[in-house]
């Protein structure tokens, strides 16, 4: 059976769902103890609790699974989802640099980088879709608040 139209487009939802939820894995996986770590690392006053991560990543990440998803049935694979799919990449590899390598310098580089991205791709999303690039404002100003306290915590610690 061939998929076509509408329910070609709906058929790609749950392939971003997929890779958003790699994506969360990857930086589960390189958080296991993270929450130790971060409790124990000198952390500024304005630092958030740490149960607000989770919660925080989860909204974000159905954000991002949904703007992707946007764009892609707007037009297909474009170099837009180029960009996306790269942001995607940096943002799995920041929570391995930060607590698994508690390499925080490196970290805090790579994320200034994922912000460019992010930028990016929002600004290359907003002719394809303007509600995919509304929707990764929120994880825009997340990442800057996360770049502003990865520098902290480095300048910290």
């Amino acid at each position: 059976m061939v998929i076509t139209g509408q329910r070609r487009r709906w058929a790609g939802l749950p392939v971003f769902a997929v890779i958003l939820a790699l994506v969360a894995a990857v930086g589960a996986l390189a958080a296991v103890d993270a929450g130790a770590e971060y409790l124990a690392l000198e952390r500024p006053s304005w630092a958030p609790p740490q149960w607000l991560f989770g919660p925080a990543w989860t909204v974000l990440y159905i954000m991002i699974a949904v703007s992707g998803w946007l764009a892609w049935s707007a037009r297909g694979w474009t170099p837009a989802l180029g960009v996306y799919a790269v942001q995607l990449l940096l943002n799995a590899a920041w929570t391995p640099l930060f607590f698994g390598a508690g390499r925080y310098g490196l970290a805090f580089a790579e994320i200034v980088v994922l912000w460019g991205t992010i930028t990016a791709t929002i600004v290359m999303f907003r002719p394809i879709s303007r509600p995919a690039a509304w929707l990764l404002v929120p994880y825009l100003l997340w990442v800057t608040y996360a770049a502003s306290l990865n520098l902290a915590v480095w300048l910290l610690n």
